[in-house]
């Protein structure tokens, strides 16, 4: 049996060091994806990889984004406040909020991002306030793609973007208003495994593209599949990236003008770098079923609980203790007040009380997720890169609660 280890760090140090529940993300593991994505579309001349901030913004991620080439998708103003103190020039944050006031568009502009509008009624008023401010319009291509309902964003029924089937009303506005479009942005939702999805939409999206003469960029969104388990199937990136540089590149010749294609990778960049290691509390035994309750909950992970989502699950203490234990089964639960569970029937090396544990991919919409549900404090975060620790974000502490509260002293 080997040792687990996390950017060639022991992980029961780290849990030792800085207590559990504690997040660790691996930067070498977030280069290597990027890297692999940009070589995947080598063929495009002008490529932008779009980091969607929401899936993990802390401050230190957000700068090593930049470090290693990243630009910015922001879905709020507060992300977008949050990516320009870590950095990021105006210009390469394209802000894509969905059913914001005017006032935040307002904002967006006076803080001079690109701006991505996915519906009729604030693209009417934007041109009307705001002509010669050139903005991207939010494609809904009707196709239903996505892992979960809840993360499926293109179908007919979504609340995300500008139907295919309004494009008349989209012309009529930009007619009436003299509005500049610069770019046409499509995505259709997470944890898509068929490239064909990617493909089908792609080239609705060129096909609506030609109606649109001075474009700079296409937009085309996200949805790579990654592996949540062992033999797990992913979204080949390889074979998407030939496919769609061939189908980009000859429309680029038919529009005359070579166009950015931007992406918007959020869990493909994150998800796998990223580890959440718990303590067990009390190891339970019912009738049929043998309950481990850990030191946290959906307070701090709710992916399990919110999308049904799978994450493998390591004893780390028998395997870096090199300690000889069978497998059993069990359900891993939290210390919530409600039902938590992180995985039912699960197979793991036999737990003990004390045993720390390690959830995969818990870098992406884990700790972002996160909140002070039964008043209890977030963890804390630590970046490895290049066999360095850092300390990224402190434990809370119960004043860490109290900020921000005004305490009315009743008589």
């Amino acid at each position: 049996m080997h040792k687990k280890l996390i950017g060639n760090k022991n992980p029961l140090t780290l849990a030792e060091k800085y207590q559990t529940p504690l997040y660790i993300y691996d930067g070498n593991k977030i280069e290597e994806k990027y890297i692999h994505f940009k070589k995947a579309f080598k063929d495009i001349k002008h490529l932008k990889i779009n980091y969607a901030c929401k899936a993990l913004t802390n401050q230190s991620i957000l700068k090593f984004m930049k470090k290693i080439g990243c630009d910015i998708d922001a879905v709020s103003i507060e992300e977008v406040l949050l990516c320009l103190k870590a950095g990021f020039l105006p210009e390469q944050i394209i802000f894509t909020p969905n059913g914001i006031s005017f006032d935040e568009f307002c904002e967006a502009v006076n803080l001079k991002v690109k701006i991505n509008i996915d519906n009729l009624s604030i693209l009417e008023q934007f041109g009307q306030t705001f002509p010669n401010y050139p903005v991207c319009i939010r494609i809904n291509p009707n196709i239903f793609g996505g892992g979960h309902h809840n993360i499926s964003t293109g179908h007919i029924d979504s609340k995300f973007g500008i139907s295919i089937h309004q494009l008349p009303h989209v012309k009529r506005i930009i007619k009436n208003t003299g509005l500049k479009i610069e770019g046409i942005h499509m995505h259709t939702g997470s944890d898509i495994l068929d490239i064909d999805v990617f493909l089908k939409g792609t080239k609705l999206l060129l096909d609506i593209a030609k109606d649109f003469k001075d474009l700079s960029y296409i937009d085309l969104g996200s949805g790579f599949k990654v592996a949540y388990k062992e033999g797990d199937y992913t979204t080949d990136i390889n074979i998407l990236g030939k496919l769609l540089s061939k189908q980009f590149n000859e429309f680029c010749k038919e529009y005359n003008k070579d166009l950015t294609l931007i992406f918007e990778p959020g869990k493909f960049l994150v998800s796998e770098a990223g580890y959440f290691l718990v303590k067990a509390n009390v190891v339970k035994q019912t009738t049929s079923t043998v309950f481990v309750s850990v030191n946290s909950g959906f307070n701090h992970f709710i992916r399990p609980m919110f999308y049904n989502a799978h994450h493998d699950i390591l004893n780390i203490s028998a395997i870096n203790k090199n300690i000889t234990r069978s497998m059993r089964y069990y359900s891993v639960v939290g210390y919530i007040c409600e039902a938590d569970t992180f995985a039912h029937d699960r197979k793991i090396l036999e737990i003990k009380e004390g045993d720390i544990l390690c959830f995969k991919n818990a870098g992406a919409y884990c700790f972002s997720m996160s909140s002070n549900y039964n008043s209890r404090l977030k963890p804390a975060e630590v970046l490895i890169y290049k066999e360095k620790e850092y300390l990224i974000r402190k434990k809370e502490t119960i004043d860490d609660l109290l900020n921000n509260q005004v305490v009315v002293d009743f008589e």
